[in-house]
């Protein structure tokens, strides 16, 4: 067999791997689509996005950015390509008349194990909820959001003390091999689709700026799964006393039983122990970030005396 013809579309650094694996087959990606470079950092310096970097690393041709998927220019270049299938991972809503274009189908890659999850944040969401499972999928696209016929699915488990980026990144060399066991099965023409269960289906919504400010007045277990899944990024975050943004990064679950204080309360703050009260329960926070200022361990940050006991988050 000669592999197929591969247009791949993604954008961020989940999808880097999954552009790697299949560069490393037999399948041949004949094009990439991915944003636009976009202003990022201090400087706001126009930078390319990860999957653009890779592909230019790896020497693939044409790198196509274009800011409309229904650009007519854009959809002659696309179809003159005469790939086989279309490969997506974490990139864009994508048109009808692309995702029909190529005659065996377009394909996506979902971190969660749908239908469940589907949307922008499987992974946040996943550890947020508690899941104890979770997984990657392969679908055919359709109009409906992550709504397709599955391909194919893994389940993996999650480790209990797991952040999201650290789930992202085991879940991106997983889906990769998804992702080429799912072209070889398309090459061999051996795919059996399976109907996704509307039943069963749960959204995973993306993460606004208002999610991320941390609320103690909830179980300390639950307090962490949001620490842990906004992880890190965008990251979980409180107002000290100055009114200033402290960012909240790893934390462990010391105490299930209420306490007497109110919800946010600094119980201790010395050493390598700062411990926040819930409702209920108390929280060991074990990496934090001040506004302005690196993102630390408990014992560096404490060494700047930045909170004391009988403070108050909020």
């Amino acid at each position: 067999m000669s592999g197929l013809r591969i247009v791949f579309m993604g954008t961020p650094e989940f999808a880097v791997p999954s552009l790697e694996k299949i560069h490393n087959s037999r399948h041949q990606i004949v094009g990439v689509v991915t944003q636009p470079d976009r202003p990022r950092g201090r400087g706001l310096k126009l930078l390319p996005p990860p999957v653009k970097e890779a592909a230019i690393g790896l020497n693939l041709n044409p790198i196509l950015q274009p800011e409309s998927l229904k650009d007519p220019e854009f959809l002659t270049i696309l179809d003159a390509l005469q790939a086989d299938v279309f490969v997506v991972v974490a990139f864009r809503i994508l048109p009808e008349a692309v995702f029909t274009m190529p005659p065996r189908g377009t394909i996506n890659l979902h971190p969660s194990l749908l239908p469940k999850f589907r949307g922008a944040a499987p992974i946040h969401w996943t550890i947020i909820q508690g899941e104890k499972t979770t997984g990657v999928t392969t679908i055919f696209i359709q109009k409906k959001i992550d709504a397709g016929n599955i391909i194919l699915q893994e389940e993996y488990p999650v480790h209990p003390d797991e952040t999201a980026g650290e789930l992202h990144d085991r879940l991106a060399i997983a889906g990769a091999e998804l992702l080429l066991k799912t072209l070889d099965l398309i090459e061999a023409g051996d795919v059996h689709p399976i109907v996704q269960d509307e039943k069963m289906a749960t959204p995973a919504p993306k993460i606004t700026r208002e999610m991320c400010h941390l609320s103690f007045t909830q179980p300390a277990v639950k307090v962490k799964q949001w620490i842990h899944g906004l992880s890190p990024y965008p990251g979980a975050f409180a107002y000290d006393e100055q009114n200033r943004i402290i960012k909240l990064y790893r934390a462990a679950v010391i105490s299930e039983e209420p306490d007497e204080s109110p919800p946010g309360t600094i119980l201790k703050a010395k050493s390598n122990d700062l411990w926040i009260s819930c409702s209920p329960g108390v929280i060991a926070i074990e990496e934090i970030q001040l506004q302005g200022k690196k993102r630390l361990n408990v014992m560096e940050f404490l060494k700047g005396n930045h909170l004391k006991e009988g403070d108050r988050l909020r």
